[in-house]
């Protein structure tokens, strides 16, 4: 079961916050940018952390993001419950709601994304 209160401190959330502004290269021209610094609790960030967390090509374009800094748009299909929190991830264009956990689950899903693209990449320059 999730644990959605966020009034204890996630204890990996120092990591998160020691990785702002972190920049690193990875093979094939990608390189990962973080960018995460502590906010006042609001509801559309009740975790009280401002994030984003960026795999970028050698083209310098992002081609996965997980991030809180905006509100994402509404489905013009469909009915469905408004989505309050403003967590989110962008795989290239598409952009989907993302439930936020704690830091160690973010950076966990981050990077379980990040192998998967690079992954991929490996397989098509060979």
């Amino acid at each position: 079961m999730k644990n959605n209160h966020y009034s204890k401190e996630d204890e990996t959330l120092a990591t998160l916050l020691n990785l702002d502004g972190e920049i690193f290269p990875m093979h094939s021209g990608y390189w990962i940018k973080f960018e995460a610094y502590r906010v006042n609790l609001e509801p559309h960030i009740p975790h009280g952390v401002r994030y984003s967390l960026t795999l970028h090509d050698r083209h310098n374009c992002r081609v996965l993001g997980f991030d809180n800094a905006h509100a994402m748009k509404r489905a013009r299909k469909g009915y469905g419950a408004r989505k309050i929190t403003w967590d989110h991830k962008h795989k290239r264009d598409t952009i989907s709601p993302y439930e936020y956990e704690s830091a160690s689950q973010l950076l966990e899903d981050f990077w379980r994304e990040v192998e998967r693209i690079m992954g991929q990449e490996g397989k098509v320059e060979k």
